[in-house]
C-alpha cells in the first residue's frame, strides 16, 4: 500500500480499517465500488487498504471478485472496537 508520496504506508488509519470491516460485517460481501461508496473512500484509497488487508488475512476475494471478510477480520474488528471503547471512550467512524 502506498501513500501520496509513493512510500509504503506502515501505519494505516485504524478508523478507516474499522469502517471497512464494519461495512463488510453488515453487508457480508461487496464489490469494491459499492464498498468505496459505503465507506466514503475513493476507489484508489480503498484499493490500497484492501491490498494491505489481504496481506494481513482480514479479507479475501470470492470467485466474483467481491470482497469478503474473513474470520480473522471479524475478530480483529471486535478487538479494535473494544480497544477504542476502553481507551478512547466512544467509536465514531466519520466519512472522509
Amino acid at each position: 500500500m502506498k501513500g501520496n508520496s509513493g512510500e509504503p504506508i506502515s501505519k494505516p488509519d485504524l478508523y478507516v480499517l474499522a469502517r471497512v470491516i464494519k461495512t463488510l460485517k453488515e453487508k457480508n460481501k461487496m464489490n469494491k465500488t459499492a464498498l468505496a461508496t459505503s465507506t466514503g473512500l475513493s476507489y484508489d484509497r480503498l484499493s490500497k487498504y484492501l491490498e494491505w488487508m489481504v496481506k494481513k488475512g482480514f479479507i479475501e476475494f470470492d470467485s466474483n471478485s467481491d470482497v469478503v471478510l474473513t474470520k480473522l477480520g471479524t475478530e480483529t474488528y471486535d478487538q479494535l472496537v473494544k480497544w477504542i471503547l476502553q481507551h478512547i471512550g466512544k467509536v465514531r467512524f466519520q466519512k472522509i
